[in-house]
């Protein structure tokens, strides 16, 4: 993991890009997508996904499929091994930047964190900080 002069990691900018990111999330958990449910589901207009998909496939994170279905053109994308392992890298740099708790463990859910008392005459709950 390369890191910066003050020590810290050095994160992937083609991954760190918001949409970008957001195509690789969504393509990591898939075999497959298709273009026009990116589209629906990311909110990008077509040449901003059109675009994002090329830096993509030109940095070899991602394939691209095209075919016909009946008459009508089809585009599918697809994460290869690079696209994964960047990916990955990128997450484990994420973790990196964060602090390791010291002392007193950290709560982890807010749940932990909130001690319920009993119920009030009205029959709401009465919660206070711990």
């Amino acid at each position: 993991m390369s890191t910066n002069q003050g020590g810290l990691p050095v994160l992937d900018k083609l991954v760190h890009e918001p949409a970008r990111l957001a195509i690789l999330s969504m393509l990591r958990g898939v075999a497959q997508v298709d273009f026009n449910y990116l589209l629906g589901t990311l909110g990008l207009s077509r040449g901003n996904l059109s675009s994002h998909m090329a830096r993509l496939c030109e940095a070899g994170y991602v394939e691209v499929s095209k075919r016909f279905v009946g008459n009508v053109p089809n585009t599918s994308y697809s994460l290869t091994a690079l696209g994964k392992s960047a990916l990955e890298s990128y997450w484990r740099q994420l973790d990196a930047l964060r602090p390791v708790p010291t002392g007193r463990p950290v709560a982890s859910s807010r749940a932990q964190a909130v001690r319920r008392e009993s119920l009030t005459s009205t029959g709401h709950q009465v919660l206070r900080q711990s």
